[in-house]
């Protein structure tokens, strides 16, 4: 996959993410706009559609771009960052919804590295615990 569409592909689903629970929270808006500049796709057409928010994205969706992504053989890589980036943004608004808290659960299930689910989850709670730090850390 290049690495323009993948960071697009990543950017979709952050987008879809967002819409999990129904609402894109105020943090979680403006870490994707923040994120879309950064990238240097806030211009991009389609990106630029989704970032208007002018229809919700269904779960159904979020969940068919997340598989697109991975694909049948998703590497550690692309898995972590994926881990990483999203949940950045679920934990941007300081709230956990339980639609957010359920998609982490599906992504743990689609570990490439096939480790226990106990084991996954402590991976997936280390990471998160890692980037709460961080981002309380900044705000001090």
């Amino acid at each position: 996959m290049k690495n323009d569409h993948k960071h697009k592909q990543l950017f979709k689903i952050l987008i879809g993410v967002a819409w999990i629970d129904g609402l894109i929270q105020k943090e979680e808006r403006d870490y994707l706009h923040r994120m879309a500049t950064n990238q240097g796709i806030a211009d991009d057409k389609e990106i630029k559609n989704l970032l208007y928010e002018l229809k919700p994205i269904q779960p159904s969706q979020c969940y068919q771009w997340l598989e697109e992504y991975l694909g049948e053989n998703p590497t550690k890589e692309d898995y972590q960052e994926l881990l990483e980036t999203l949940s950045a943004l679920i934990y941007s608004d300081g709230d956990v919804q339980m639609q957010e808290a359920q998609f982490l659960t599906k992504l743990q299930l689609l570990d490439p590295a096939e480790e226990s689910p106990k084991s996954a989850v402590d991976k997936v709670l280390k990471a998160i615990q890692k980037l709460y730090r961080k981002a309380i850390s900044q705000q001090v």
